[in-house]
């Protein structure tokens, strides 16, 4: 990778010292040394002439992000570099083969917020090519139908197998005359086989009109532009055609047969490697739900960015959140993680636990690549975003107490009007009824907030706060600022103090709403469980209560749900909530006809839901991260942990990429034995947690007896370097 992009040829870098990052070659190497080398032109790179850097042999374990050290580089200009490794046993690799990148503006004039991309052109072959800066650049592909019949209205209907967003391309041949073809494109079909014309919400139906030229055989459907409505909505350049999203299309007024080779979905996609990732398991609806996520997020990102889905087009930093963390689980991409982030820095969203997502973006965005610099630049923007400035003495915030100021809001970069808390979305109605409430604030009888109370110290909003505390400290900690490490380590404990003081109940021992407030909604405590705020203590009781309010929060924040019962230990039941056929469910996504996941559970709850809301993909880092446990323990998984919490599934096995390269995981979770097997990839390390079910046990690792540590419910193998390994773990 050039800068963190994968495929950079069909990218500009207007980095003037772009970072370079490999995977090692080797199944079980660890490495020790390597050598890059840059060159201007191709043929001397071929040759092993490094006439811009050549680093000469450099001892050092490092693979990610390693700055260019060589000769000043020029701008709109393209270079090549490899790289050659050598092992924990000195050996040396061969170079690996030959990476292109081009150089851009280094001087980031005429920007809109520091960090934006633009449209650029660069030669290749002679002609001109537009590509995006600093991210993958978006485009075209075509796919065929999956079948092709003639409706009973005589017109023809084309199912593909999944939406995408796009337009059609047509190859008919000739026409002898003009004519003109009816086109009706749609997420929704009708039993009749047609595209159904009144989806309801907002999923898609459109109707366009296709001339038919004398002469011409090709043609790609030219639907209207996109209005943005919005500031941070985001729209297509003029040279590239517009799309939406659709699975059906009926076709009005073709004469003779239509074959599927003569019609293609014209899909506008991000770089995506379908190849990069999969999982299956003993568990059907687990499954569908992980093709349904996987899906989305490979369907979504189709501006570039990541976006609220297709009523907006524009990013909020919740939804970002959730796409980013679920992203970095299916496919080996890190550009538009990064850049969507920065989008929302620099042009917010309105509310205030929105805001604070942004550090919770930044770190995964750490975590995922082990590269700093994204902290380093944005690091005082990302001080800001903690909102600290809305603190009263004893540490805890809010809103609602005249702090609030034109003064506040234009450190945060936020230029709206309504700036306020949502705990989740959407909110639903204020109720009239009283039964819940203190005086201090109103319930809601609709949404997905649990008919939350909302008061001027709100228990979710200081949750998020506590954890950008904790998140900060450690980004001052990377970055060495010993002195604001000291500070924030220092309010998160003065922040959780007061939090356990001021809003749980110590007779119930669940959280309310807000201080002052009595009634306790599901947000309420699986906030504090996920962010580390709640006693153990107090588990037994929290769980209970969580496990009594079912899927009571939208498909984006039940993230923090499952993050709050696998902690909790309730893994049985975070997987029978997960794979539920209810209405509240994502097999009732796949039963409503969706083929990426929704913005909320069904119509009845958000009347004009989108089918095309990748703040519901969150099943993919549930899968990965909780019930096949592969976690980063160190910065671009240098270390890494295994630990399952299967609960009662049988058997499942899942590859995930890392920047390092693949793990792999495949567990069978008999009645007498767990079969643990694992793919550590090359130049990382592995805690291996394998799941204690007996008193008494035996404990195999590639056939032999080895023992291990005991640690809570699990068996703990420290420190395994990479490779391929098996572990069992029996009843003696």
């Amino acid at each position: 990778m050039t800068d963190l992009l994968s495929i950079p040829e069909y990218a500009v870098i207007t980095n003037s010292q772009p970072h370079f990052s490999w995977i090692i070659p080797g199944e079980k190497s660890i490495q020790t040394a390597y050598q890059i080398l840059v060159a201007s032109d191709l043929t001397k790179l071929e040759e092993n002439i490094g006439d811009m850097w050549d680093s000469g042999k450099i001892d050092s374990e490092n693979s990610i992000s390693i700055p260019y050290k060589g000769k000043s580089l020029k701008e709109n200009t393209p270079y090549w570099w490899k790289v050659r490794t050598w092992d924990q046993n000195k050996t040396a690799s061969e170079y690996s083969f030959p990476q292109k990148f081009n150089t851009g503006d280094f001087e980031h004039v005429n920007r809109k917020w520091p960090g934006e991309s633009r449209w650029v052109t660069i030669r290749e072959n002679s002609k001109e090519k537009y590509v995006l800066e600093n991210r993958h650049t978006i485009g075209y592909h075509e796919i065929e139908p999956a079948s092709i019949v003639v409706n009973s209205k005589g017109n023809h209907f084309v199912t593909f197998e999944k939406a995408y967003f796009a337009t059609i391309k047509l190859e008919l041949g000739p026409v002898e005359k003009e004519d003109t073809l009816i086109i009706h494109l749609g997420e929704k079909s009708t039993p009749s086989q047609e595209v159904d014309r009144n989806p309801g919400g907002s999923i898609i139906y459109q109707q366009a009109v296709l001339k038919l030229t004398p002469g011409v055989s090709n043609y790609i459907l030219q639907l209207p532009r996109f209005v943005p409505r919005y500031p941070n909505s985001q729209v297509l350049p003029e040279h590239m055609p517009e799309v939406t999203p659709f699975r059906f299309v009926e076709i009005e007024g073709r004469e003779g047969e239509l074959k599927v080779n003569q019609i293609k979905q014209y899909a506008l996609l991000y770089p995506f490697n379908d190849n990069a990732s999969y999982f299956h398991s003993s568990n059907d609806n687990l499954n569908q739900i992980w093709d349904l996520c996987k899906h989305t997020l490979k369907a979504t990102p189709f501006l570039g960015m990541y976006i609220d889905g297709t009523r907006e087009r524009m990013p909020y930093e919740a939804d970002a959140y959730m796409q980013q963390v679920s992203h970095y689980c299916v496919d080996r991409e890190f550009a538009i993680q990064r850049y969507t982030t920065d989008f929302l820095i620099y042009n917010p969203s309105w509310p205030t636990e929105w805001h604070l997502h942004i550090v919770l973006m930044a770190w995964a965005d750490y975590m995922a690549t082990g590269d700093s610099r994204f902290l380093e630049s944005r690091y005082d923007e990302l001080k800001k975003k903690t909102l600290l400035a809305l603190a009263r003495e004893d540490g805890l915030i809010s809103t609602r107490t005249g702090l609030v100021t034109p003064e506040f809001l234009k450190s945060i970069r936020y230029e709206g009007r309504d700036f306020r808390d949502i705990v989740d979305w959407p909110q639903g109605t204020p109720a009239n009824e009283t039964a819940h409430m203190s005086g201090h604030g109103s319930a809601t009888l609709e949404g997905e907030t649990d008919r939350f109370v909302f008061s001027d110290i709100n228990t979710v909003v200081n949750a998020y706060h506590y954890r950008n505390l904790v998140l900060m400290e450690k980004i001052a900690d990377v970055l060495n600022k010993t002195e604001d490490k000291r500070f924030f380590e220092k309010k998160a404990s003065l922040v959780k103090s007061s939090f356990n003081e001021k809003l749980l109940d110590k007779e119930t021992k669940l959280y309310t709403d807000g201080e002052g407030v009595q009634h306790s909604a599901l947000h309420a405590n699986m906030f504090p469980v996920a962010f580390d705020l709640a006693p153990e203590s107090n588990y037994p009781e929290i769980r209970s209560f969580l496990q009594s309010k079912g899927m009571a929060c939208s498909p984006g924040m039940s993230l923090y749900l499952f993050e709050a019962l696998y902690k909790l230990g309730a893994e049985d039941y975070a997987l029978q909530l997960l794979t539920s056929e209810g209405d509240r469910s994502w097999m009732n996504m796949i039963r409503m006809g969706a083929t990426m996941t929704t913005e909320a559970w069904d119509m009845k709850y958000k009347k004009n839901l989108t089918w095309t809301h990748a703040w519901g993909a969150t099943p993919v880092y549930v899968i990965s991260r909780r019930i096949c446990g592969i976690e980063p323990v160190e910065p671009s998984f240098r270390k890494l942990c295994i630990k399952p919490q299967p609960g009662n599934l049988e058997w499942a096995k899942i590859k995930h990429p890392t920047i390092r390269g693949s793990v792999e995981v495949e567990f069978e979770n008999k009645k007498n034995s767990f079969v643990l097997n694992v793919v550590i990839p090359p130049n990382s390390t592995a805690d291996i947690f394998i799941p204690l079910k007996f008193d008494k046990y035996i404990l195999l690792q590639n056939k032999k007896i080895v023992k291990g540590k005991k640690t809570d419910n699990y068996i703990l193998i420290k420190d395994v370097e990479p490779g391929e390994y098996s572990f069992e773990l029996k009843i003696a």
